[in-house]
């Protein structure tokens, strides 16, 4: 999800973070209250800053997930996914994608779009 969406979906965050604490993940951390921020990447050249939405570890390999939720901002949202499955790929990471009822539609044609349709989705 984009920064401009945090507040107006931190529900869902929490849900996903339960989730995945129950699935045995550690060192989770969230651009949420009372979790550590994970770390921000700078677009050069633009104040654009690129942050996962989660980032843990199960198993000594880390993970990235965002929440896929329906935005605004669809184009913004294509460029954060796309540059965390590179990120992910280049250093040996996992990118997950998460996303909620109502929203699986409009996920799946997003990943479609960016020739991501591979990707596994985590349905909560």
């Amino acid at each position: 999800m984009i920064s401009a969406d945090k507040e107006k979906y931190s529900e869902i965050l929490n849900t996903s973070i339960t989730y995945l604490e129950n699935r045995g993940y550690e060192n989770i951390k969230a651009d949420h209250d009372g979790f550590d921020i994970p770390k921000s990447y700078l677009k050069k050249g633009s104040d654009i800053s690129i942050t996962p939405d989660i980032v843990a570890s199960k198993e000594g390999r880390k993970y990235f997930f965002d929440i896929s939720l329906k935005s605004e901002k669809p184009r913004l949202l294509k460029s954060k996914w796309l540059f965390l499955n590179t990120l992910s790929k280049l250093k040996s990471y996992r990118f997950r994608l998460i996303t909620t009822r109502g929203h699986y539609k409009f996920t799946e044609d997003m990943l479609e779009d960016i020739n991501l349709s591979n990707k596994k989705l985590i349905k909560i």
